[in-house]
């Protein structure tokens, strides 16, 4: 059968419209893809053969781009706009046989479109089912909102991740891994319509929970070196967040307000985090310590040296490393899985 023209014309505007962001996102990552002659001239209307053509490029393309790159790329590019992220998402969304990596990309792409066009001041409470599907109405369409049992563990994660008081707590719940096992055990089911709005949610909902704790533990970092500082500490026995066992507290505070900058753009950062969270371990124990000894033992107890013994007290936290991001994709920086918070 010919093809239709029209349904021609549409596959070339769409797939020129995802030319410069595929072309953009491999120069930042150094990515070596295909020659696309006709898109990158940009010709209006091409023959059948250069529409299908472009549409090998596409698949080509998608093989190439793994999850981690796109989810940086978008949270930190310019060219990431709501009709960008629309775009992507009816790329994908629409494909036949769509693999894991395609799933992990919708699934990135919804909360990252979600997070676009939801106001800033949206309480937790607000973020029911109903709302996040209005608002991804314009990729999804009007959605059945009846779920079906299968997703109803994704209420109890939130609860789980929203009662954690520390990112230690977050890390030792697994809540992530749990909703990660959930979305990759449900096969072709994920991509229910419902069933893409509930995880969009639960997604979003834990990034909330992510940064919460994450400028909580700073602060609490920050806090407890100033308490440190006072009491005329200069070093802290580190050790174990991978640091020396007399880290300078000036060069501490200095890496805190960096990892605030880092964490804000990429949040799946496992090694990272995982410093961050021994860190303030390191320097609550600290604190504790020096607030139960005079002043002038204060150097010693925070480099974990008791003054009657040349033995050396670490602080201890015992956790598996994971991946902080709800959608689970790699980062270049760590070791975490390979999928797509």
């Amino acid at each position: 059968m010919t093809p239709d023209l029209n349904d021609l014309a549409s596959e070339w505007r769409h797939a020129r419209k995802l030319h410069p962001l595929y072309s953009a996102l491999a120069k930042e990552f150094v990515i070596d893809l295909p020659m696309c002659q006709d898109l990158e001239t940009g010709m209006d209307a091409p023959p059948q053969e250069s529409v299908e053509l472009a549409r090998q490029w596409l698949a080509e393309v998608d093989k190439r781009i793994q999850v981690y790159q796109l989810r940086q790329f978008l949270q930190t590019s310019a060219l990431a706009t709501d009709e960008a992220l629309q775009d992507l998402l009816r790329h994908h969304l629409y494909k036949d046989g769509r693999s894991d990596s395609d799933r992990d990309k919708i699934d990135f792409l919804l909360v990252q479109y979600f997070s676009l066009c939801a106001p800033s001041r949206l309480q937790d409470a607000d973020v029911d089912l109903n709302y996040v599907a209005q608002v991804l109405e314009p990729v999804l369409g009007s959605v059945e909102l009846t779920p079906p049992d299968w997703i109803s563990p994704l209420e109890d994660y939130v609860r789980e991740a929203e009662s954690c008081q520390k990112l230690n707590d977050l890390l030792t719940s697994h809540v992530l891994e749990k909703g990660r096992k959930l979305k990759t055990s449900a096969g072709d089911n994920y991509f229910l319509p419902v069933a893409m709005v509930a995880f969009a949610r639960f997604s979003f909902l834990m990034r909330r929970v992510f940064f919460r704790l994450m400028h909580q533990d700073l602060n609490g970092i920050l806090d407890g070196l100033r308490e440190l500082e006072r009491r005329g500490v200069e070093t802290l026995d580190c050790r174990r967040a991978q640091f020396s066992a007399e880290e300078p507290i000036a060069r501490l505070r200095m890496i805190c307000q960096s990892w605030k900058v880092m964490f804000h753009a990429e949040y799946s950062s496992g090694q990272p985090l995982r410093m961050l969270v021994d860190l303030r371990a390191a320097v609550d124990n600290a604190v504790s310590k020096n607030s139960a000894e005079p002043a002038p033992r204060a150097r010693a107890a925070a480099a974990g040296v008791d003054s009657g013994s040349s033995s050396s007290a670490e602080f201890e936290v015992s956790a598996p490393s994971a991946d902080w991001n709800a959608d689970a994709s790699p980062d270049p920086s760590a070791p975490p899985d390979d999928g797509n918070a």
